[in-house]
């Protein structure tokens, strides 16, 4: 029988128990430290128009931060902005491109050679369900999925959320969003090469199995985090998928990211409602060697039913987050004290 962490109070039993016992049994973690300041103007869109959605903020190592938002609104459906930002590491703008090529920009990743990866998660007009990578200039070099087609088949998808690139350069997706087409909530393997390899997941509430698996971090033990958002819980799994271990304590998370001594850094954008009743919307940080929680930083309306806080999250090297906001359309930037 695979580890429980002690401090997940997890389940294995042969019949799946209620979401809501779970997270009962795991006290809201609101009272933490915040070693942070919150900067709210560290940059902005092309041309003076406002932030869409923003989705996803990807730090490399130059410190460039690339951020994703939703060209106008909560869409690129029919837009001519560009939805991939670069910035250099005070703010200013370096290059932007994706003009007409996505329906609803969603996750991102930057891989070990500064190759930028974003997930196209809806199907509109004859695009979506795409993961597509670029090279740090924008020029397309690898396109995953088919244009317009939601598919349970092998190596399409239907809504991908996020995408990780191991330091091997297999490549891990996540799928499951608000139903979908076909209602994949999975995660599927491919080669470096773009070669599918394996699927596993299904919808539900048991071990290894999923709902709405929002984001997806690796350890430096090469453990996969996925941010099972529906279930209020992470699931860590090994990169075959064998289920390792689930925690609660980290609230309902919509995006994950591990630096490489091992800190953990969750965006929890979705808490409050009735879903995880008691958990404030923010980012909980603390460490996925052994599951400890000990910082917050509390969203500015963490208490608020509406989807408020930030669900991309991304850490430079110096320890500075930032947090792509969704609904209020704004790109937060904590800086430490």
């Amino acid at each position: 029988m695979p580890r429980i962490n002690r401090i997940a109070l997890t389940f294995l039993t042969a019949t799946s128990v209620a979401i809501c016992s779970q997270t009962a049994a795991v006290k809201p973690l609101n009272d933490l430290p915040n070693p942070y300041r919150t900067v709210r103007d560290w940059a902005a869109p092309p041309g003076g128009v406002p932030w869409a959605a923003v989705t996803a903020a990807e730090v490399a190592s130059d410190g460039s931060v690339y951020v994703i938002h939703r060209c106008s609104g909560n869409s690129c459906a029919g837009r001519t902005e560009p939805p991939i930002l670069k910035f250099d590491k005070s703010g200013k703008l370096q290059k932007s491109w994706g003009e007409g090529m996505f329906v609803f920009p969603h996750g991102a990743t930057l891989d070990k050679e500064g190759n930028l990866w974003v997930t196209d998660s809806q199907t509109q007009n004859g695009k979506g369900s795409q993961v597509f990578k670029f090279r740090s200039d924008g020029k397309i070099l690898m396109t995953l999925g088919k244009a317009g087609i939601a598919s349970a088949a092998p190596g399409l998808f239907d809504e991908p959320t996020d995408v990780l690139v191991a330091p091997n350069g297999n490549i891990f997706i996540t799928e499951g969003h608000s139903g979908g087409t076909v209602g994949n909530d999975r995660i599927s393997k491919f080669s470096k090469d773009g070669k599918f390899i394996k699927s596993w997941g299904k919808k539900g509430t048991g071990p290894v199995e999923l709902d709405s698996p929002h984001t997806i971090a690796m350890d430096s033990r090469g453990r996969l985090f996925v941010g099972d958002r529906g279930n209020n819980r992470i699931q860590i799994f090994d990169q075959d998928g064998h289920y390792l271990e689930t925690w609660l304590q980290f609230g309902r998370p919509s995006g994950i990211a591990i630096t490489r001594d091992d800190t953990i850094y969750v965006a929890d954008s979705e808490s409050w409602g009735p879903d995880e009743p008691g958990w404030k919307k923010g980012i909980r940080i603390g460490s996925a060697k052994d599951g400890s929680v000990k910082y917050f930083i509390e969203d500015m309306e963490s208490t608020t039913i509406e989807h408020s806080g930030a669900e991309g999250v991304g850490v430079d090297a110096e320890g500075n987050v930032y947090g792509a906001v969704v609904r209020r359309q704004m790109l937060e930037k904590h800086v430490r004290k």
